[in-house]
């Protein structure tokens, strides 16, 4: 059991902050351009990058931000909306840590959160808005035996 779903278990509030780290390869890209169809050639073209003003290829931003959902899926966050602001771009072999922070929290378990994703130079690639639900007591008991 992760330290994330511990944390789950034991109750989320406003203030809590979660941090994961992953470095995205070319083969990252290929299985989700494969599952998403994104088969846009920005991610598989060195060419067409460069003619869109990139020094390489790029990674899905979606893939990307889907780091939000690494966290989301062990504290048991039941998304009802995100909004993404992709502020530059991921090359193969970047280093990114995401930062999702827990910012409101409401006695119905509704709750905001923020994430903050960068690159291993600091540089902010990502920010996120998000909406939704944390779990409740039979949702954390429940989490406690998964």
């Amino acid at each position: 059991m992760t330290h994330i779903r511990e944390q789950a278990i034991r109750g989320l509030k406003a203030g809590d902050v979660f941090t994961v780290i992953r470095t995205f390869t070319q083969n990252d890209t290929v299985a989700f351009g494969e599952i998403s169809r994104d088969m846009n050639p920005i991610h598989y073209d060195e060419r067409f990058a460069a003619a869109k003003g990139f020094r390489g290829k790029i990674c899905h931003g979606l893939l990307v931000g889907g780091m939000i959902t690494q966290v989301g899926g062990q504290i048991g966050w039941l998304a009802s909306g995100m909004n993404f602001r992709f502020r530059l771009p991921v090359y193969f072999d970047d280093t990114i840590t995401c930062v999702f922070t827990i910012t409101e929290a409401d006695e119905r378990n509704r709750a905001k959160a923020e994430a903050v994703l960068t690159n291993q130079r600091g540089e902010v690639v990502i920010e996120a808005w998000l909406t939704g639900r944390l779990p409740g007591q039979t949702e954390r008991t429940i989490l406690a035996q998964t």
